[in-house]
Parts: C-alpha cells; structure tokens; sequence
C-alpha cells in the first residue's frame, strides 16, 4: 500500500522537454516524499515531508531499507519527532475537529472520538484485536481519563489517522501524539489546553506510516519549510 510511485513536477522558464522530472511518493501517502539515500546508508530510502532536494536529514521523517517502511526496516528521525511535538503544542487547540471533540465531549456523557481529527459516531466497530490483547486493553476512554465526561471536562487525545480507534474507544498509546484539556464549557483550558505529549508515540506501526489530520499536517509543513529556509541561509 506504501510503495513508492513517482510524479511528474515541472520547473519554470526552461524548455518543455527538460521541464518533467520525478518525484516519488509513497502509494497511499501523496504528501511523503521518498528520496534515494546517498549517505552511509546508501540503498534506502529517505521519508519527508518537503519535496526539496537535496534532503536535509534533520528535517526528515526517517530512513527506510525498504518500501513499503516497516518497523523493522524504518528508523525515525527523533529531531523530526520533536518539531512534530512543537507544532502540536502550538496548534492542537486550533484543529476545527480537536474543537468539535472538545464540545462534544462535554455534552454527551459517555460518547468517544477519533482522536486524530474525526469525529467517530457513525464509524463501527471493527471488531479486530491488536496483537492478540484480547479484553478491554483499548477500553474506553471514559475509564481512561479521556472523552466522555460528560458536563466535567476531561481529555481529548490528538492521535495518528492511520488507525482510528472503534467506536467508543480512544487510540493505542503508539497512535497517541498527545492530549489537551478540556473545562467543563468544552473550552481548551489554558487557552491551548494544557497540551501534554503522550511519550509513547511510533512514527512506523504495522498499520502504517505517520500520519497527522489535514489541518496539523499543513502547520507542520509551514513549519518545516522555515526551517529550511533558516538551515540554508
């Protein structure tokens, strides 16, 4: 689901016949950019978000021997993880979907959402147990100090859409980026909602690759593109 496929981009001003060149993305994942890695690890594969070449590494996801990434085959760039914290803490509290969770959290005792950004009261359950845990070892988030405190606020979880949680449920610790506060109103206490990382986060699982609601992806993105712009001027 993940192999690469490349696309055609164009660069301005030249001829037509030298303006098509390719730029692989993972299948699946239009928004990550594959690049062949040059350094030690020749023969893998480069993992980012920005279409820039050359990489620059601190600014990548991480570093695959493999497409499709695996757990096995992928190494996560830990610099990468903390601007993805940074931009979270930033902007969590902003995502229109993190907002409609907060609301809802408070006005229906008992109701759980999809963490990364998408409201799960129609979703069913899959009925399809991770790694053999069987019982209640994804039980629900009211039991777990998260949505579905009714009235008393709580927690919301922001959490990767590459696995949303059953309904009722909130994500595994590996999917979870963090959680933010919520007052009894459904407002973001503190403002940002207190945002506190979860430490538990997988940038690979076996359900996938990285991935962040539309809203905190293109944050993530500006984000990574100033820092590009500082790291080569």
């Amino acid at each position: 689901m993940f192999a690469a496929r490349a696309i055609g981009r164009t660069a301005r001003g030249l001829p037509k016949w030298t303006q098509f060149r390719s730029v692989s993305t993972l299948e699946g994942n239009p928004y990550i950019y594959v690049f062949p890695n040059a350094g030690p690890t020749a023969g893998s594969h480069i993992l980012s978000l920005l279409p820039s070449e050359p990489v620059n590494p601190d600014l990548a996801i991480g570093v695959s021997s493999q497409l499709p990434p695996t757990t096995d085959s992928f190494r996560e760039n830990p610099k990468f993880l903390d601007i993805v914290q940074e931009v979270c803490s930033e902007h969590a509290h902003e995502d229109p979907d993190a907002k409609s969770q907060a609301q809802v959290m408070v006005s229906m005792a008992g109701a759980n959402l999809n963490s990364g950004g998408v409201l799960l009261s129609g979703q069913r359950q899959r009925g399809r147990k991770r790694r053999g845990e069987a019982g209640d070892s994804n039980s629900g988030a009211s039991g777990q100090g998260g949505a579905g405190s009714g009235g008393r606020g709580g927690w919301i979880h922001v959490s990767d859409s590459r696995r949303p949680p059953d309904y009722g449920r909130i994500a595994w610790p590996e999917d979870m980026f963090g959680s933010l506060e919520v007052d009894s109103n459904g407002q973001f206490v503190g403002g940002n909602g207190n945002y506190q990382p979860s430490g538990t986060y997988r940038m690979v699982t076996r359900d996938g690759i990285f991935g962040l609601s539309p809203f905190l992806r293109e944050k993530l993105v500006k984000k990574l593109r100033e820092l590009e712009t500082q790291k080569s001027s």
